[in-house]
């Protein structure tokens, strides 16, 4: 639309307007004939002129009908001698959707980022320190992206990758892998059919979703024990929804048979398989002086036979070295191993209170006459965690005792306390925490020549889910 003021008025005859504009005759200089055909011509430019306008009009009118709320963006033009002005139509672009392919009912995009700052004797409570020791760090601890998703035929599934694999793969680097890759088929709720890879279902703390952690890692035992990730098929479920709808949280089961050397890996180790199992049960789940409170229950047990170069300690540490530090166990030898854990988790409104105690048994086999390489040797360690909200909802309060007694060297325990804060600033979405740790080393204590027997370290942690 050019910007330009139009006096022409629609109640003054045009005729007036031309004798108004046209300058006047000499009555002696011009006859009457030329003076009519003066007129006509500047009535003819005039309306000309009138259906140009009206034509710009009609197609202003047009862009402004096409145009969602009327939106223009101004277009100066420069001919040499003059700038004109003209708004045009200002297309407003699609939006970006996403369909899914097949016939799901639900699809679900998400994901969640996890960033540490670490000082003092760094992760010392999981046994680093002496030849393990590492360095004060900013540390990228999770960045995981998933899709979850549910099928009409009664399927649900999970795919999630991780950007950053604990202290890296090589170098210090990290690269993407898989964390959860799993299709389960709940058509009956006593009965779920899940396969693929997730976490073996072992340990209350290592089956604690990560960004639900009240302290910021999980415990020595925890790590050093539980089987973590790994490629299977699992039979799972709670058998009293319809008998007993009111109370199907009464019990809980889950029964799986897996690889037993890891996550992302194509072989196994051998022809033997890992068998882990699971129950669980909240006995109670009501109000205890008038705040909500409950009580859950559970235990497992695992047996595998594993050859030799299988990592028996996948999570974290359990191999006792000479000055007392800790890395993981990988197998010289081949071995069966049984292990066993129990928990309690009690909540009463702003309190929570968690413990769980773990053994494992680990005794070598002889194969094809290759002798194992190493001591039968049986592990065991707890943790009791207690936590209370400072401000509902918002400041909580943390601290947690652990002890693992790795049992290969005689006196080689590793024990910890950890005391924390952590601000929910939007629940688990956007959290903050800090911890402060204190951890004891049993042998270092006995064995004054390979240095210090305490360790301190400060961790804070940001926390963003989306």
């Amino acid at each position: 639309m050019l910007i330009k003021k139009n006096c022409f008025n629609k109640g003054v005859p045009v005729v007036a307007i031309v004798l108004l504009t046209v300058q006047p005759v000499d009555v002696h200089s011009a006859s009457d004939s030329e003076r009519i055909e003066t007129l006509e011509r500047a009535v003819e430019q005039l309306e000309k002129r009138n259906a140009e306008l009206e034509a710009e009009v009609r197609s202003l009118k047009q862009q402004t009908a096409a145009v969602p709320n009327g939106k223009f963006k101004t277009k100066v033009n420069y001919d040499g001698k003059t700038y004109t002005e003209k708004a045009v139509a200002q297309e407003e672009k699609s939006p970006l959707y996403v369909q899914q392919r097949g016939p799901e009912l639900k699809l679900v995009l998400g994901g969640f980022v996890q960033m540490n700052f670490e000082d003092g004797d760094v992760s010392a409570f999981e046994g680093r320190f002496g030849q393990t020791a590492l360095k004060d760090r900013f540390r990228l601890r999770r960045a995981r992206i998933n899709l979850t998703g549910d099928f009409a035929e009664q399927f649900d599934f999970k795919v999630e990758g991780e950007f950053e694999n604990s202290d890296g793969i090589s170098s210090g680097r990290t690269a993407f892998s898989a964390t959860d890759i799993f299709v389960n088929w709940h058509q009956f709720a006593e009965a779920n059919v899940k396969a693929g890879q997730w976490k073996a279902p072992f340990g209350l703390e290592q089956l604690t979703p990560d960004p639900s952690l009240i302290i910021i890692e999980r415990s020595l035992p925890t790590g050093a024990i539980t089987p973590e990730r790994q490629i299977g098929v699992q039979l799972w479920g709670k058998p009293l929804t319809n008998i007993w709808p009111g109370e199907k949280d009464l019990l809980t089961y889950y029964a799986g048979i897996f690889n037993g050397n890891g996550r992302n890996t194509t072989n196994n180790d051998n022809n033997n398989f890992m068998y882990v199992g699971r129950l669980e049960s909240i006995p109670f789940k009501g109000k205890i002086v008038g705040q909500d409170s409950s009580l859950k229950l559970g235990a497992d047990i695992l047996n595998s036979r594993d050859d030799a170069g299988t990592n028996i300690s996948q999570s974290l540490n359990l191999l006792v070295n000479a000055d007392g530090s800790l890395s993981p166990f990988v197998l010289p030898g081949a071995d069966e191993r049984t292990a066993w854990s129990v928990d309690a988790w009690f909540n009463l409104g702003p309190f929570d209170l968690i413990g769980e105690y773990l053994q494992e048994k680990v005794d070598g086999r002889t194969v094809d006459g290759m002798p194992p390489g190493f001591a039968d040797f049986t592990t065991n360690g707890y943790y009791i965690t207690a936590a209370y909200f400072l401000i509902p909802k918002k400041l909580q309060l943390a601290v947690r005792w652990e002890d693992l007694n790795p049992g290969q060297k005689g006196n080689d325990g590793i024990r910890s306390i950890t005391g924390g804060l952590n601000y929910y600033i939007h629940g688990d979405d956007l959290k903050l925490m800090v911890n402060y740790i204190h951890t004891w080393s049993d042998f270092r204590q006995a064995n004054p020549e390979f240095g210090e027997d305490q360790f301190n370290e400060v961790i804070g942690r940001m926390q963003l889910m989306f």
